[in-house]
């Protein structure tokens, strides 16, 4: 058995404390599995770090990060701070560097940097997951918007019309990606956008969806659909239009999107099943799941993207995830009235 090198021992340290990537991890478990001083060295780092396991970390509020980083943003450009900053700066580079043996050679040194790794990274938590959360807020802002530019070039092209597939009234909307004709799911019209190329595919899937990364398929045989392949591959919910609804153009604040909808996706997950939904209390109050229930992008009539925290918009505060009176669904429900908002699926 050769003898590990310090890159492989340090590929093993940043497993053990979770700062490896996915590739890296998966090297790590190789390795542990086929080297015993790796599966060593993973055992006894693993024994180290037990005790903080019993830490449990409270996430941050929102509104507290939001408040933390302002003021750290405001403290960058006070005098004292650069002061203060040229000070630590000084001490730093006046400091005499010391030349390391070898990283793995003390392992006492070893658990403490993984401590202190882990305790900065417990405290840093809240801040960076809200970096993280915002980011993904804002690209799936961009990507609606990319959308409604297709809309707008396809409007321009067809007189002015949304893009539409023409269809019986009353068939479910609920199946996405069926191929039949018995089904006709709002995602066939922006299927449309895509089948045309107004808009590219990884568009209509949101970067804050836990899944992770956007779906791949292959573009040349997607002229053949006549909707997305599946419910994973589109994670925005549309309107469900009233039969020979007026409503054909993108003038006003009507939604024209939304993230996907958080009372059928348990339903979505698996569309062999009947469909039958009964609204409960959760249901009627929880966000979608996209952005981690704290809130969902809305793309407007008119062009403009906001994010909600709750549910509603506009002075009637009218649920767009629900049928008004509507307790009970069965997949082909549509709006009594033109004020009725209703996306989905």
């Amino acid at each position: 058995m050769s003898s590990l090198t310090n890159e492989q021992k340090q590929l093993l340290f940043d497993h053990c404390i979770g700062l490896a990537s996915e590739k890296d991890s998966a090297r790590a478990k190789t390795l542990i599995a086929s080297n015993k001083e790796a599966a060593e060295i993973h055992s006894k780092i693993k024994t180290a770090l037990a005790p903080l396991d019993t830490i449990e970390p409270e996430p941050c509020p929102d509104v507290l990060v939001e408040r933390t980083i302002q003021r750290l943003n405001q403290a960058k450009t006070a005098n004292s701070s650069r002061l203060q900053l040229q000070q630590l700066l000084a001490i730093e580079q006046s400091r005499q560097v010391s030349t390391r043996v070898g990283f793995w050679s003390n392992w006492g040194e070893m658990i403490t940097a993984a401590a202190v790794i882990l305790f900065f990274s417990g405290v840093l938590i809240g801040p960076l997951n809200f970096f993280r959360q915002e980011s993904w807020k804002q690209r799936c802002q961009a990507q609606m918007g990319s959308i409604f530019q297709g809309i707008s070039s396809y409007t321009a092209d067809h007189d002015g019309r949304l893009p539409a597939v023409a269809s019986q009234p009353g068939l479910p909307w609920w199946k996405v990606g069926d191929k039949s004709e018995k089904y006709c799911p709002p995602t066939r019209n922006n299927w449309l956008l895509v089948k045309l190329g107004y808009v590219k595919p990884g568009d209509f899937v949101c970067p804050g969806r836990s899944q992770g990364r956007t779906l791949q398929y292959d573009t040349s045989k997607a002229k053949k659909y006549n909707d997305f392949p599946a419910g994973r591959y589109i994670t925005y919910s549309s309107p469900i239009r009233r039969p020979k609804s007026q409503k054909d153009c993108m003038l006003g604040q009507d939604p024209l999107m939304a993230d996907l909808s958080p009372v059928f996706e348990e339903l979505l997950r698996d569309c062999s099943c009947d469909f039958m939904l009964h609204l409960n209390d959760t249901l009627r109050t929880i966000n979608s799941s996209s952005h981690r229930r704290r809130g969902q992008n809305i793309l407007r009539g008119g062009g403009s993207v906001i994010f909600i925290r709750v549910r509603y918009i506009g002075i009637a505060k009218d649920d767009i995830y629900t049928l008004q009176d509507t307790v009970v669904y069965q997949g082909c429900e549509v709006p009594s009235c033109e004020a009725d908002i209703f996306l989905a699926p």
